[in-house]
């Protein structure tokens, strides 16, 4: 069966709209998703405030209840029938994500067992034939087929493989059989 490994933030967790509400909360600023078009946050944020950003991710309670990305609990179950789907969180870049990353995996994704859950440092390690995420440096490292799942800090990036939201990934995945 083949393997498709998926990332977790802003792939099938939406980091990004907490990130912007808590920043936004703390500064009384109105960044919007929008206003990222082709950056990230912390580009767009002042250098004085780099600190805060971080102590919003290291926060106990981030990851804890991050909303969905929109039909990736369908589209994964539905994938999990003809592949062998891996969760794969750079988590070990925000040591406190650990434990809400789990609860939030098994609240949200219960068909998904824990034995599938990778919490790496590095994505280069993962052995699979797809990986799904957004960072196009995981994707260059990654020895597999890459897809890029579009976000605010990746619109420029160039040379990968494309999805949108989850309806494309099930599109692009819906004529594949397992070898």
């Amino acid at each position: 069966m083949k393997r498709i490994c998926v990332d977790m933030d802003e792939v099938i967790a939406d980091t990004l709209s907490e990130h912007l509400r808590r920043y936004n909360a703390a500064f009384d600023e109105a960044v919007t998703v929008d206003e990222l078009a082709g950056k990230g946050l912390w580009e767009v944020a002042p250098t004085d405030r780099q600190a805060h950003l971080r102590a919003i991710l290291d926060a106990e309670d981030f990851f804890e209840d991050l909303p969905l990305m929109p039909d990736a609990q369908p589209v994964l179950k539905e994938l999990r029938a003809r592949f062998e789907i891996f969760i794969a969180s750079q988590a070990m870049m925000v040591p406190n994500s650990l434990g809400p990353k789990y609860r939030w995996l098994q609240r949200h994704f219960p068909f998904i067992p824990p034995t599938h859950y990778v919490f790496c440092g590095h994505k280069s390690i993962l052995r699979a034939e797809y990986l799904i995420d957004d960072l196009p440096r995981n994707l260059e490292r990654f020895e597999g087929r890459g897809l890029l799942y579009t976000a605010p800090h990746n619109l420029l990036a160039t040379g990968f493989t494309r999805v949108n939201n989850w309806l494309e990934v099930a599109s692009y995945f819906a004529d594949m059989h397992n070898e």
